[in-house]
């Protein structure tokens, strides 16, 4: 399944792969800065996603599409937003919708709805809140501005968010947030001397996402 999405310099054509459930929702899922949405951190999350009952999207920003490694311009991420979530809307039309993203794909959509994308609510596996070790670029001015309810899922040992006083000023920033820790988690939720595949941890979110959905 293709979508076009309208940047600046002209059109783009992305890649994306629908799976229908039915009763609780579509949830559209954007993938992190370094890897494409068949990463199996992305394919684990929304078959387990699926399993509980919800529709999931899941698509490539344009720089994955065309073959490069790091991601374009902040407009071109939001502009692939508002058409994926208008792509989905379009073949689940009742549905309540939720916006996902690992890393840098969350951070996008937060950008995109505090542009005025609508959205039931945003999703962060991970939030960047700012690059390793710098914690003096902060990615929050935006925040603030978002009045849907957002659901932080963090690592607790994630170098993105350290130190966690930091991360947690910023939640609190927000209008309507909640945070759900993974103790001991990283960037991607891996625990030290607990092993396991990428698509098991993030299967093991889900349970998260559904329970802030239904609510």
């Amino acid at each position: 399944m293709n979508f076009e999405v309208e940047l600046p310099n002209g059109a783009a054509t992305v890649s994306a792969l629908w799976a229908p459930a039915s009763g609780r929702g579509t949830v559209v899922v954007a993938h992190g800065a370094g890897a494409g949405m068949e990463h199996p951190f992305l394919t684990g999350f929304t078959d387990a996603l699926n399993a509980a009952g919800f529709s999931t999207l899941r698509f490539n920003f344009p720089y994955r599409e065309q073959g490069r490694r790091m991601p374009g311009p902040a407009a071109h991420a939001i502009a692939t937003w508002r058409a994926a979530v208008a792509h989905a809307r379009s073949l689940a039309p009742d549905a309540s919708l939720w916006a996902a993203g690992k890393s840098y794909g969350g951070r996008m959509a937060s950008m995109a709805v505090a542009e005025g994308m609508d959205v039931d609510g945003l999703i962060y596996l991970g939030y960047p809140l700012h690059p390793p070790g710098r914690p003096d670029k902060p990615r929050t001015e935006h925040l603030p501005s978002i009045t849907v309810p957002q659901l932080f899922i963090e690592g607790s040992n994630d170098p993105f968010i350290q130190p966690l006083s930091q991360f947690e000023e910023a939640v609190e920033s927000c209008s309507d947030a909640r945070v759900e820790w993974i103790d001991g988690g990283g960037h991607s939720f891996e625990v030290m001397g607990n092993k396991r595949p990428p698509e098991v941890v993030a299967a093991s979110l889900a349970p998260i996402v559904a329970a802030f959905a239904d609510a």
